[in-house]
């Protein structure tokens, strides 16, 4: 059985690869710009955010676990991060 640290280290490395090598074949999207619908947690339920998706997508996330699938990742990149990335000042360890 993998493990959840060995899982995400492998989704981590094709991540990083389609990054570097085929950047333009991947669909980023804004995820507030999916959100139809969104409640905060109550005593009641938890909270969700709905998405509209295209069909295929979500044909995708629900069909058997044979079929192989695209990756469908939901990613967060911290603040600090991104300003980073908009600075003209290049720190040590990001050369």
């Amino acid at each position: 059985m993998v493990s959840q640290n060995e899982s995400l280290r492998a989704v981590r490395e094709a991540l990083l690869f389609a990054l570097e090598k085929y950047p333009e074949r991947l669909e980023i999207v804004p995820l507030e710009d999916l959100v139809t619908e969104t409640a905060r947690q109550n005593a009641r339920r938890s909270a969700y955010v709905k998405l509209s998706l295209p069909d295929e997508v979500v044909k995708s996330l629900r069909g058997s676990a044979d079929r192989r699938k695209d990756m469908l990742l939901l990613v967060s990149v911290p603040r600090e991060v991104q300003e980073r990335s908009e600075s003209a000042i290049i720190l040590p360890g990001e050369v």
